[in-house]
């Protein structure tokens, strides 16, 4: 039981059906579905159409989209609704400048947005409402007007100078040049009204048409390559789920173009170790060496599956993982470079189960906070930039070419056991998330919090060579990590944000927790 004398939040606890998100608008949305008779795939489209709208720094249907949905809490099927490159893409374009990665408000960081074809997708395939009924909370949102709320306008400012470098952008969202503050009330009329055509018309209204035509217009005018051919091509596809054991439970993941493959080497180099016994500090040093491994063998060699085969397998076999494990040093830092034999950011995240205990976790981004910066004023889409995460070098695997689907942090995850569902879950936070799956399952497993407690508690994250704690981890610990050779800095803001729904099947009760990082909550009846 929690400290109630503490400042925290008790878990969420329901019987019929529960929602989690980031956003508490977006939260209510679901619920009402839930309600009115839908299933968890109707409420988690109906809440992360509603994010799109009240948190558009963070995602919207300029974006893509992850899921992993677990019929009547059975085994997990896994939607990828990530988006290609053009057919006409220039795979050198930015070799010669020498440059590592794309840039990121480039019409090439810009893949065809996949989120509208994974919402249809799901709801055809999986729902029970229509888009008309699942879209109008966001509609209303959209044209009626919604607050800003604390999160949202922090970030808000934070993040100005991507809608200022375009003229549509800062027209929409800093009309007169002014930031809005928390309450104040804002509208997306014409993002309400391409909302409307799409829970009329289906994905053809997004994929052709006017809305289509005046995305790529805007991008080949900026010297993009991408046509109505590479739209209509655009297409989500199940894939099969990857896992890895820890603690009893069976942890799974979406596999490659997404990085969740990451989540599981972190999480079978930990399960070497008897995490609940080790100090803060240790728990932090093993996090952060765990994570350097991985995300080591992320940016060598994660990529599109259908252009380099991917073995998971092997990354996740004895021999791989024994290697990681015998580098390291609890009691000194390594450096990245350590890793190199070792072979063969803004983000929304939902989670709903229903009354007859059908489990989605779904995930749904911009990438950087506005994404590219790019904007479509008569169709109000604000599109991603997720191109960002190519590589500029030819011949690496995750390099630019046609046709091509880029690297992606965004990840949901599911917690199984004995072939059932009991946990949903995504962490927030760019490239944190692999690091977070991990630490929250840890936080679970090894130290026996509940889930609430376990995403509020205090996190690090070790990437490009910095170790970076929350303020709310004590002083000697960061004094104890650097003592080790960490690279230790206080982080400027909260990393990550965090949401997840625990089942227990032998009481019929589900618990729901939303950390503080966001303005969300979870909710249930």
């Amino acid at each position: 039981m929690r400290d109630f004398m503490a400042v925290a939040r008790s878990v969420a606890v329901a019987e019929k059906g529960m929602a989690a998100t980031s956003h508490p608008q977006a939260t209510l949305a679901a619920v009402e579905i839930l309600k009115a008779g839908g299933n968890a795939v109707d409420a988690a489209i109906a809440a992360v159409a509603v994010q799109g709208v009240v948190e558009p720094q963070m995602t919207g249907i300029g974006g893509d989209c992850f899921a992993l949905y677990s019929p009547k809490a059975g085994a997990p099927i896994a939607l990828n609704g990530s988006g290609f490159t053009p057919a006409d893409t220039i795979a050198d374009k930015y070799a010669s400048a020498g440059a590592r990665d794309i840039p990121p408000t480039s019409p090439e960081s810009v893949t065809v947005p996949g989120a509208i074809d994974a919402w249809c997708t799901l709801v055809a395939d999986h729902g029970s409402k229509s888009l008309e009924e699942i879209f109008r909370p966001a509609i209303t949102a959209a044209e009626q007007g919604f607050c800003i709320t604390p999160r949202v306008a922090a970030d808000w400012e934070r993040f100005r100078p991507r809608l200022e470098g375009n003229a549509a952008a800062a027209a929409q969202y800093l009309p007169g040049g002014r930031l809005p503050t928390v309450g104040d009330i804002r509208s997306q009329p014409a993002l309400g009204a391409t909302l409307r055509r799409i829970a009329r018309d289906g994905r053809q209204a997004f994929y052709g048409g006017a809305v289509a035509e005046e995305v790529i217009g805007i991008l080949r005018g900026l010297g993009g390559a991408h046509s109505l051919e590479d739209f209509a091509a655009q297409k989500s596809n199940y894939v099969t789920p990857i896992s890895a054991s820890y603690g009893g439970y069976d942890i799974t993941e979406c596999p490659p173009n997404g990085q969740g493959l990451a989540a599981l080497i972190i999480l079978r180099t930990l399960a070497g170790f008897d995490v609940g016994k080790l100090t803060e500090a240790d728990r932090i040093h093993l996090l952060a060496e765990a994570t350097k491994a991985a995300y080591r063998a992320r940016d060598a060699y994660f990529c599109d599956p259908d252009t380099s085969n991917i073995d998971s397998a092997s990354f996740l076999s004895d021999d791989y993982i024994g290697v990681i494990r015998d580098k390291i040093d609890m009691n000194r830092a390594s450096t990245i470079e350590r890793w190199d034999d070792i072979e063969h950011r803004d983000t929304v995240y939902v989670t709903v189960v229903d009354r007859d205990l059908n489990a989605i976790s779904l995930i749904n981004s911009l990438f950087y906070p506005f994404g590219s910066g790019i904007y479509a004023p008569k169709s109000g889409v604000l599109l991603h930039n997720r191109g960002w995460s190519f590589r500029a070098r030819p011949g690496h695997p995750n390099s630019l070419g046609p046709r091509k689907r880029p690297m992606h942090t965004i990840i949901p995850g599911m917690m199984m056991q004995n072939g059932r569902a009991v946990m949903p879950f995504g962490v927030m936070g760019g490239h944190y998330q692999a690091a977070g799956h991990a630490n929250l399952i840890s936080n679970i497993l090894d130290l026996g919090l509940d889930i609430q407690a376990a995403a509020e508690a205090p996190r690090s994250f070790s990437f490009d060579d910095v170790l970076s704690l929350e303020s709310t981890i004590p002083a000697a610990v960061k004094d104890d990590l650097s003592a080790r050779g960490h690279n230790v800095r206080w982080s400027e803001e909260p990393i990550g944000g965090c949401q997840a729904i625990r089942i227990d099947h032998e009481r019929g009760v589900l618990f729901g927790a939303s950390d503080h990082r966001k303005d969300g909550l979870a909710l249930g009846f």
